[in-house]
């Protein structure tokens, strides 16, 4: 996987993490710095945790499944990304205001569960994982500190249209890992 590809995935992922922080901006009265900076951290730790962890899982079983590791990478990705845009045509979410301990752990776990699916992927492929989840955890705290100050100031709108863009990333990414392993991609 080269650079460009780890980084398309980056993003893809980083779009829920960033629709969130639209909607942390819209719901902020006064948004501080300390604000962007803990929606930063918090997204940005658990995506760069995330596919560590899957990782970790995905290495355990990897001789088990290796005929067919390009199967599982397509389907994960693709589930995640079909998920990504049937969420981007629903209905907008409650504003949530709170910054705190709880809320923000959740919010956190909840938009970095498929970094944990990437990371399974990323096992099956060979990926080095360090420098993977470093890409991740780096672009998804830029996106997260981009995305509330987007949010105070646009709307809600960048919300839908970013998770609609992140689903489509994952899931071509994952049709390229399969036509490549079938030799229909060079």
């Amino acid at each position: 996987m080269d650079f460009l590809e780890l980084l398309l995935i980056a993003v893809g992922l980083s779009m829920d993490a960033f629709a969130v922080s639209v909607c942390k901006g819209l719901s902020v009265k006064k948004l501080e710095p300390k604000h962007a900076l803990l929606v930063g951290l918090y997204f940005g730790g658990f995506q760069a945790l995330m596919p560590v962890l899957g990782w970790l899982l995905g290495s355990r079983f990897e001789t088990m499944i290796t005929s067919v590791d390009h199967w599982v990478a397509f389907l994960l990705l693709a589930l995640i990304g079909g998920n990504m845009i049937r969420e981007s045509f629903s209905k907008e979410e409650e504003m949530n205001d709170d910054f705190g301990v709880k809320t923000m752990l959740l919010l956190a776990v909840a938009t970095s569960i498929d970094a944990l699916a990437v990371g399974i992927t990323f096992a099956f492929l060979s990926v080095k994982i360090l420098p993977a989840a470093g890409t991740i955890g780096v672009t998804t705290f830029l996106l997260s500190v981009v995305g509330i100050y987007i949010g105070r100031a646009f709307g809600a709108r960048w919300k839908s249209r970013a998770e609609l863009a992140g689903g489509v990333i994952l899931v071509l990414i994952g049709l390229k890992i399969l036509l490549e392993h079938l030799g229909i991609l060079g």
